[in-house]
């Protein structure tokens, strides 16, 4: 049974990147905070090798530009306790486990959520960053002795077999692996923005321009209809 946004109490919302967060759970969290609830976002690294031209953006000219992106998004989202952490973007799978789940449960003693939300262990796109968080997210979660809800961001199958194309011709699969969809029946949570609320997300996502310009502008309504679906599935650990 689906659980509703309203009953996720405090979220902490912890990815990778700026724009993994407005993709993933932008519509859970603007429907969060228009119900009163609190919600903090963390973005583990400022995303600052997210371009395919880093002669004309390198890291900390576009560090810079993400972070001030990312403040237009959370704005859209209503979102006001965003927090940017600066760890190595490309880099987290190279770093202790041990700090990495150090990090993340001292933002879960901050915050004491009454649910988590981030990536499946699969990543999504099986990134190494997203994979790499998804494990420390586990692991302090574990720690403290699963204090709140975890929820992990996953693809329903409908999803996949509609959209997988797009997802494949936009190089969005970092290995050769690719993921396994959800039947909607197993998911803990299942948003499917429309109207206002897909209008909300969608301006979110052009706040982040330098990630997200490009796949708007070919695609329109396609894009429209990709982005409107999240989806978690609960973690038993």
């Amino acid at each position: 049974m689906s659980i509703r946004v309203g009953d996720l109490g405090t979220i902490l919302s912890i990815w990778a990147h700026p724009d993994d967060e407005t993709y993933l759970a932008g519509a859970l969290m603007a429907e969060a905070v228009a119900s009163g609830q609190r919600v903090v976002c963390a973005s583990l690294t400022a995303g600052e090798l997210g371009t395919a031209d880093p002669i004309a953006w390198p890291p900390a000219r576009l560090a810079r530009l993400r972070r001030w992106e990312a403040g237009a998004s959370m704005a859209v989202l209503g979102v006001t306790d965003h927090r940017v952490l600066d760890l190595p973007d490309g880099g987290l799978a190279d770093l202790d486990h041990a700090d990495g789940v150090a990090l993340v449960r001292g933002l879960i003693e901050d915050t004491l959520p009454d649910t988590i939300v981030t990536f499946a262990p699969d990543g999504v796109t099986f990134h190494r960053d997203h994979v790499t968080v998804s494990r420390w997210v586990t692991a302090a979660w574990e720690e403290a002795g699963r204090p709140a809800r975890l929820l992990h961001a996953t693809a329903t199958d409908d999803h996949l077999r509609r959209f997988g194309a797009l997802y494949e011709a936009w190089g969005s699969y970092m290995t050769d692996q690719r993921p396994v969809g959800t039947e909607v029946a197993d998911l803990a949570v299942h948003l499917v923005a429309e109207g206002p609320a897909l209008d909300q997300k969608l301006a979110a996502l052009a706040a982040m321009a330098s990630q997200t310009s490009d796949v708007r502008a070919v695609h329109g309504r396609r894009y429209a209809e990709m982005v409107a679906e999240e989806a978690f599935v609960e973690s038993s650990g």
